[in-house]
């Protein structure tokens, strides 16, 4: 675990029976942090940059994983929700500004009675550039090396090393790779 100050003016907020991991030469500066309910876990790998950001983390037993140096820009609001969803973020990924990542719609809704929009796990894998304020919504999995592009909402799983771009986004281009040429 790595030496983690709080004077880099975070707000963290982290109820008995979750954990936090900090990886090493993970930077976390100006964030809102909220861990709520129990049994959750919340995971910052090594290298994980994030400026700006609002986490939160509200139910029980839910895991949100974020990748070994993962850019993470400001504004961005990563929600995992309700009971047992998982949100993980692969390595060396790219969140631009204003990305929002959630498991859940935050309201229920309900037709008869029963709930028709449960939270759902959402997995990012490695390599992954999420331009500009991009949403991506419960149940999506972005594969490996895939980029979404500026405004786009992902309603929907994507492949490996595409590009998808829309609202809803939609797959324009398969076999891509980019470069994390960026530094802070």
């Amino acid at each position: 675990m790595a030496h983690f100050s709080l004077r880099l003016r975070n707000k963290i907020r982290i109820g008995s029976g979750n954990t936090v991991e900090i990886g090493e030469k993970t930077r976390i500066r100006y964030c809102d942090i909220h861990v709520t309910g129990s049994g959750n876990k919340l995971v910052f790998k090594d290298g994980a940059n994030l400026k700006g950001v609002c986490i939160e983390l509200d139910g029980n037993d839910c895991t949100l994983i974020i990748g070994k140096d993962c850019v993470i820009g400001e504004n961005c609001f990563i929600s995992c929700r309700e009971r047992g969803t998982q949100l993980t973020i692969g390595d060396n990924c790219m969140f631009s500004r204003n990305v929002k990542v959630m498991t859940s719609d935050g309201h229920n809704i309900l037709k008869q009675d029963q709930r028709i929009n449960p939270a759902k796990s959402i997995h990012i894998g490695d390599n992954v550039w999420l331009a500009d304020n991009v949403t991506v919504l419960k149940g999506a999995s972005i594969g490996n090396g895939s980029v979404v592009g500026i405004n786009s909402t992902l309603t929907k799983s994507i492949n490996q090393n595409v590009v998808a771009v829309g609202n809803p986004a939609r797959v324009i281009q398969e076999g891509s790779t980019w470069e994390n040429e960026l530094t802070y």
